[in-house]
C-alpha cells in the first residue's frame, strides 16, 4: 500500500494490483475499500484515470510502477487489436437497447409478487414489504429513465437495466460525447439526504454505501468496454436522486456526480471525450448481453 498526497490535499492510500485478462495486462491502483481510480496497460504505458480528484498521485504511483515492467513483446505479425476478444454477432434475446427503464424490477415483480391476498393483507396490517421496496425502485428508475431519453436528441445513447453476472443490474447508461456515465437511481419519496465524501444520509439515518458502490460500480463497466474496445472508454458514476425534499452535498472528493431526476439534463452539453464513431463503437458492445456474462 502506497500513501500520498491527493490533487485536493490530504493523504491517500493505493494499492497497486496488476491484472492479466482477455488478452490485457494492466496495473490497477484502488483505494483500500477496492474501487478502482485509475489503471495502467504494461504493454504500452498508457495511463487511464478513472476518478479525476485523483488524476496526479494515480499518475505518479503508476509510472513509477511501470519501470518494473518491460512490457511483453507481441509476435511478428500480431497486434494488441487483434488480440481482443469479439462478441458474437447480436441477435433480438441478446439486444439489451429494448430494455426499458427498471427492466429487472419489472420481471423480478412478475415472477416474485405478492397475490391478492398477499397485498389485501399487507394493506390492511400497514406492514411495509419488499415489494413496495421493489416498486419505490421501479417508479424511481422510469422516472430518470425518462429524463436521460430525453438527451438522445443530442447525440447521446442510453441503455437501461443492464444485467451483470451477481443478480445485480446497471440501472441506467448513458453513453455519448462527453464520455460514459454509469447512473444509479435511488428513489426516497419526501425525505431530505445528505452526501458526504464516502456515506450518504437519508433523513439523518444511518450512513448507506451508495458511494463506494458506484464508484465500484463504474469500475466493472470499464473493464467490460475496454475489454472490446480498442481505446480507453472512461466511465463517471452518477447518483440519481428522486423524489426528494432536500439533496445537500457536503463532499470535497466525491468523485461521483449527484442529482435530482431534473437535473441529469447537465448532462447534454459535456463533449470532448469520445468521437462519433467512438460512441457508436462502445455503444454496440454496451447493449450485448453476452459483454456483461461474466462483469
Amino acid at each position: 500500500m502506497l500513501r500520498a498526497e491527493s490533487g485536493r490535499g490530504g493523504l491517500v492510500e493505493l494499492r497497486v494490483a496488476r491484472w492479466k485478462r482477455y488478452g490485457h495486462d494492466r496495473l490497477y491502483a484502488n483505494l483500500p475499500d477496492g474501487t478502482a481510480v485509475g489503471w495502467a496497460d504494461v504493454s504500452t504505458g498508457d495511463i487511464t484515470i478513472l476518478v479525476a480528484d485523483y488524476r496526479n498521485v494515480v499518475t505518479a504511483v503508476l509510472t513509477d510502477h511501470l519501470r518494473q515492467y518491460p512490457g511483453p513483446v507481441l509476435p511478428r505479425g500480431t497486434s494488441g487489436a487483434e488480440a481482443r476478444p469479439t462478441l458474437p454477432p447480436l441477435t433480438p434475446a441478446d439486444d439489451l437497447s429494448t430494455n426499458r427503464p427498471g427492466q429487472s424490477l419489472r420481471d423480478l415483480l412478475d415472477r416474485s409478487g405478492p397475490g391478492l391476498i398477499e397485498r389485501v393483507v399487507a394493506r390492511l396490517l400497514r406492514r411495509p414489504t419488499e415489494w413496495d421496496s421493489w416498486r419505490r425502485g421501479l417508479e424511481g428508475e422510469r422516472r430518470v429513465g425518462g429524463e436521460l431519453d430525453r438527451l438522445a436528441r443530442h447525440g447521446w445513447r442510453v441503455l437501461h437495466s443492464i444485467p451483470l453476472a451477481d443478480h445485480v443490474d446497471v440501472d441506467h447508461l448513458l453513453i455519448g460525447p462527453g464520455g460514459v456515465f454509469s447512473i444509479n437511481t435511488k428513489h426516497h419519496h419526501n425525505k431530505a439526504v445528505w452526501v458526504g465524501d464516502e456515506a450518504v444520509k437519508v433523513n439523518h439515518g444511518k450512513p448507506a454505501p451508495y458511494i463506494r458502490k458506484s464508484r465500484t460500480e463504474a469500475a466493472r463497466v470499464v473493464q467490460v468496454l475496454e475489454r472490446y474496445c480498442g481505446f480507453p472508454v472512461p466511465v463517471e458514476p452518477v447518483l440519481v436522486f428522486v423524489g426528494v425534499t432536500d439533496l445537500k452535498v457536503t463532499a470535497t472528493q466525491l468523485g461521483v456526480r449527484v442529482y435530482q431526476e431534473r437535473q441529469v439534463a447537465a448532462l447534454t452539453p459535456l463533449s470532448g471525450v469520445l468521437t462519433a464513431e467512438q460512441v457508436e463503437e462502445v455503444y454496440s458492445v454496451a447493449r450485448h448481453r453476452r459483454a456483461w456474462s461474466k462483469a
